[in-house]
């Protein structure tokens, strides 16, 4: 049995740090359980306000329905009590329900909404896939808004309206003027979250758009940091959060750059960097080469001494 109910956990989402964990894979790239729940009871253990179980970060896009429920539950077994666990539903929208109802079977707390797949949909086709999938469950859903699937602040008041479990809307494009108006029209039947890659680089002016959160790739191998440069966002310290910016974040993003798909690679790096091995990514994806693993290598050493 859930321990929020959709309300709550909009108001507990809000409230702090988000982050996706990543999937752990052995070498041979079959899931690796036991190391998986060692991870999230590890991130559970710090000041976070949701973790998202087989996310973008958790390579939702590389993991079979079976595994994405196997995920799921692992993360639920796993979390120290009082830590929301936020599961995955995409693809299509038949089994967008069904991943719905395996994870609400499964005790998680929330789901996010993930773009459908592969092909372009009117705003009508995406309100009904919405409303099909939050029809299906009690659970709370967050709208993922990005790639084939951005949402217009008419979807998103048509869906709100119609649907009392949609409590979220999370931003992976970074159009500011259509949050601006999905912020005013809704205000604060939901809650906004900063999705962009390494979204810490949008987070002061996410902020004073009233985007109270956002999910931090980094917080999986630097969770201290992660949660002192939240900090200074929410503090509205600016020179903080600007020189932590320079010294690390944009660091980071150079490398991230590099290639195609990087956003998940350069995290599991950095989790073997830091002590904490979650093996390689599955394809199509790559994992960083030894140059660029000595880069992030020294990026991480420069996190150690920007917090103060």
């Amino acid at each position: 049995m859930r321990a929020f109910t959709p309300t709550e956990l909009a108001d507990r989402l809000g409230s702090g740090l988000l982050s996706f964990p990543v999937t752990h894979f052995t070498r041979d790239l079959a899931f690796d359980e036991a190391a998986y729940r060692e991870n999230i009871g590890r991130l559970g253990k710090y000041e976070i306000a949701g973790l998202f179980a087989a996310g973008g970060t958790g390579e939702f896009f590389s993991l079979t329905p079976q595994e994405v429920g196997t995920v799921v539950r692992a993360a639920v077994g796993s979390a120290p009590k009082g830590t929301p666990i936020l599961a995955p539903a995409g693809h299509g929208t038949a089994q967008a329900v069904e991943m719905a109802r395996d994870a609400e079977a499964a005790g998680a707390d929330g789901l996010l909404l993930f773009p459908p797949y592969l092909t372009e949909a009117s705003a009508d086709g995406l309100t009904a896939h919405v409303r099909a999938v939050c029809e299906s469950t009690s659970l709370g859903v967050v709208l993922y808004s990005r790639a084939n699937a951005v949402y217009t602040s008419d979807t998103v008041a048509a869906v709100a309206d119609t649907c009392p479990n949609l409590i979220g809307f999370k931003d992976g494009v970074g159009d500011l003027e259509e949050i601006t108006r999905i912020h005013s029209r809704l205000g604060d039947r939901l809650v906004y979250i900063g999705g962009l890659p390494t979204a810490e680089t949008f987070a002061l002016p996410y902020l004073e758009l009233g985007v109270t959160t956002y999910s931090s790739a980094i917080f999986n191998f630097l969770p201290e940091f992660a949660l002192a440069f939240y900090g200074a966002v929410r503090a509205g310290d600016r020179t903080t959060v600007r020189r932590l910016l320079d010294e690390v974040v944009l660091p980071y993003t150079t490398i991230r750059d590099r290639k195609a798909g990087y956003a998940v690679s350069i995290v599991k790096a950095g989790m073997d960097l830091a002590g904490h091995p979650a093996g390689p990514v599955r394809p199509p994806l790559t994992d960083l080469d030894d140059p660029e693993r000595e880069l992030l290598a020294d990026v991480i050493e420069a996190s150690r001494t920007a917090v103060v």
